[in-house]
């Protein structure tokens, strides 16, 4: 942002960052997570096994040796990156790798279009690195609605990421202290670092499912409305390792409340994701709830669709942002909101309002005719609708 305000009142001055500084942040978040989630367990009585389990039979599992039997079980491992099968898929540091580098190199690729390379393209640019980001077609971040991408791809190029669609990498090599990314379109892209964003897929590989007899596919293992095994009833899943819902935090702890609910319970409960968030943090951030068009076609769906390019608007003129639209999508029959998208100023947040009115069914009215402070990016809701 300390860019953008450049001959606008304000004398920038180059930040001065420190990576190192960073991370030793980031740890103050991270370092402790394990010890904060053993310790509510340890008091409530809850045996911990820390270990690789799998299961050997429909009612029991081995970690370390050791066997395990139980009248129900729930796999909730969450997920893992994904195996990519080119020469040279090995040299790829994860995410989790990134984020505990000493230092930051200059040059960095990033494998893959999706959250993980947006987000953390989006911070190296701004600690100085030249960074690329290598997408196999022409639609990276596919969950999202293509005009909010396509405006996220302009605001990255003018921050300095260059976004190279249709480029499939066939082989990493490393030449010296060099990475060397070659891809399909014939070009090469040097590196002192490639980075893996190519997907998270479930990390149920490990687990042995078959012995078990419960059935999995792609996204995890198959439940049904109570997120049950359509294969073992004694078997529950959830979250990323589940193939019910998106693969987002938020999911999961609405996953892990409603198998415990139907573990100790009524065994009836079920997901609603009709007011599922979804955020790329990025600078400016993408946020979106609902449906997207394609989707809203797929249903067959009479909808009013309104788009609105936001950079005039005050929010956007008073941050000098030039790259801000949203999308709304309202049920003609109805006039209640099915589907926003956003790109802008305090998107993370701004979402939330929209999950309220989707969740309570507010119609486009209702909405309206609420107050909201001024100025805020709140204060435009009724404009974008």
């Amino acid at each position: 942002m300390n860019r953008r305000f450049a001959g606008l009142g304000i004398v920038t001055k180059p930040a001065e960052l420190d990576w190192s500084q960073l991370i030793k942040f980031k740890r103050t978040f991270t370092d402790s997570v394990s010890d904060e989630t053993k310790e509510p367990l340890q008091k409530a009585g809850v045996e911990l096994y820390e270990g690789s389990p799998k299961f050997v039979g429909e009612d029991t599992i081995e970690v370390n040796g050791e066997r395990l039997t139980s009248k129900n079980f729930h796999i909730a491992v969450g997920a893992k990156p994904a195996v990519l099968k080119f020469q040279g898929a090995e040299l790829l540091v994860t995410s989790e790798d990134f984020l505990s580098l000493a230092a930051l190199p200059k040059r960095i690729v990033f494998v893959g279009g999706g959250y993980v390379s947006f987000e953390l393209a989006h911070v190296a640019v701004r600690f100085g690195a030249k960074v690329i980001i290598l997408h196999n077609n022409d639609r990276p971040l596919p969950m999202f609605d293509p005009d909010v991408v396509k405006t996220l791809v302009a605001a990255s190029e003018e921050a300095g990421i260059e976004v190279i669609l249709d480029a499939t990498v066939e082989k990493i090599e490393k030449v010296g202290a060099a990475m060397v990314v070659h891809a399909a379109n014939g070009q090469q892209y040097n590196a002192e670092l490639a980075v893996h964003g190519a997907g998270r897929p479930p990390a149920i590989d490990t687990l042995n499912l078959e012995a078990a007899n419960i059935a999995y596919e792609s996204r995890g293992v198959v439940v049904n409305e109570y997120l049950r095994s359509v294969s073992n009833p004694r078997v529950y899943s959830g979250g990323d390792a589940a193939a019910a819902g998106l693969p987002l935090s938020p999911i999961a702890r609405l996953h892990g409340t409603i198998v415990a609910d139907n573990l100790l319970g009524t065994k009836t409960k079920q997901p609603d994701y009709r007011s599922t968030p979804s955020v790329v943090f990025t600078e400016p951030s993408v946020a979106k709830v609902g449906l997207t068009e394609t989707e809203a076609k797929d249903k067959g769906l009479d909808v009013t669709v309104h788009a609105e390019d936001m950079s005039s608007w005050f929010d956007a003129k008073r941050t000098n942002l030039k790259h801000t639209m949203a999308k709304t999508l309202v049920d003609q029959q109805s006039n209640k909101i099915i589907g926003v998208h956003i790109i802008g100023n305090n998107a993370e947040d701004l979402i939330n309002t929209f999950v309220l009115a989707i969740e309570a069914e507010l119609t486009v009215d209702q909405i309206k005719a609420a107050i909201f402070a001024f100025s805020t990016a709140s204060d435009d809701i009724r404009h974008i609708l």
